[in-house]
């Protein structure tokens, strides 16, 4: 199984961060003015940051980390923000910003290169396709700061970057790089809370319970996971239904049946619910049948009945879009565990063997983790008891 990563518990306040990243910067030679030159923020923002009299947000201390190559301070506290944002009041509508004035034309080019950048890490891989994300995710905070809008193109603006940090984040975290990812999912929540986004909210703080569940403190992940769904009872019918999935696999890696159970149960009712007149945000694309049974099949197997869901895991993979090679890599290894836990190794090693890895070449260290997790799961199971042949699956 995955290994638990804990992730740092807590943040210095502003004063005391602006200070490290002044310090940082100093000791590697950098003046102001080239600091701002190297992560485009302005000189006198950072003046401001590094005096404690403007917060040191996620991306600037990202930009800092970056561009100087060390760690400075600790990733917020995921938790706290968690609760901070399931109790907190809309906030108050942001006024015009000096700058140029943006319109619409440029607002729906970003939210169209939002979508096909979605839809590019269906097959594209993350060593590639990061590093363009975090320069749209940059240049939408950067019209942010420095742009004027009105009230209402604004809200559409910190959209896209909460949703491009979503997508950042996943992408990130794919490629493990996981303080990365947790620093993009909480920028992209406050994000949301400027645009009035609940939902796009509970997208961004049930994607980091997704991964904390796998490499992190599973208590927290579960906690975080019921709270993106408890902040949304409004939400469209897909993405309650995606929001009960990570509710699902938090409480499964917690051994968690009962739980587990009533939200897959509740996974099925919100699916069901779905409607042609119900809109819903272009980011839950992806979400049909095929996904729902995975995940069904996932958290079986981490309870303990991988025999029920080895058909549910070849009927979605019989269907699957091939072309998007690191999900059907990953569901393989999912197919493989199955059977190496119901005792069947050779239907196990015969899965693991025709997995497609390119992935792995393409920079998924989740991929990696898995194909690497369920070899040494067979291992361990070949040296308990000899390998026996394959069985019918009831």
């Amino acid at each position: 199984m995955e290994a638990g990563e804990g992730l740092p518990p807590s943040t210095p306040d502003t004063a005391d961060l602006g200070a490290h990243l002044r310090a940082a910067r100093e000791a590697a030679g950098h003046s102001l003015a080239g600091m701002a030159a190297l992560t485009h923020f302005s000189k006198p923002y950072l003046g401001l940051v590094e005096t404690g009299r403007r917060p040191a947000t996620p991306d600037v201390v990202e930009r800092y980390e970056h561009v100087l190559g060390v760690p400075i301070g600790t990733p917020a506290d995921p938790v706290r923000l968690t609760h901070e944002w399931l109790i907190g009041d809309s906030p108050v509508p942001r006024q015009l910003r000096a700058g140029r004035r943006i319109g619409t034309s440029l607002i729906e080019t970003l939210e169209s290169r939002v979508i096909e950048l979605r839809h590019l890490d269906d097959t594209v891989g993350s060593r590639t396709l990061l590093p363009v994300i975090r320069a749209e995710l940059d240049q939408a905070e950067h019209l942010a700061r420095t742009a004027s809008y009105t009230d209402i193109l604004g809200k559409r603006l910190y959209t896209v970057i909460g949703e491009l940090a979503q997508l950042a984040g996943w992408v990130a975290s794919d490629a493990g790089r996981y303080p990365d990812a947790q620093r993009l999912y909480l920028s992209g929540v406050t994000a949301a809370e400027s645009a009035g986004d609940r939902a796009l909210g509970a997208q961004l703080l049930s994607s980091l319970a997704y991964q904390i569940t796998n490499v992190g403190k599973r208590e927290d992940a579960l906690l975080i996971a019921r709270s993106a769904v408890t902040g949304v009872p409004d939400a469209s019918p897909l993405v309650r239904a995606l929001l009960l999935e990570r509710l699902a696999w938090a409480a499964a890696r917690l051994r968690d049946t009962d739980t587990t159970r009533r939200a897959l149960d509740a996974v099925d009712d919100a699916y069901d619910q779905r409607s042609g007149s119900i809109a819903e945000p272009e980011w839950v694309y992806w979400l049909n049948r095929a996904e729902i049974d995975v995940m069904a099949a996932r958290c079986l197997i981490e309870l303990g009945t991988p025999a029920a869901a080895e058909p549910m895991l070849t009927r979605a993979l019989a269907g699957y879009n091939h072309d998007h090679a690191r999900e059907v890599a990953l569901y393989q290894t999912w197919l493989a565990e199955g059977h190496a836990r119901a005792g069947d190794l050779d239907a196990a090693r015969e899965v693991l063997a025709r997995i497609d890895t390119t992935a792995i070449d393409a920079g998924s260290s989740r991929l990696q983790r898995r194909v690497t997790a369920v070899d040494r799961l067979i291992d361990r199971r070949a040296q308990k008891k000899p390998a026996t042949s394959r069985q019918p699956t009831e």
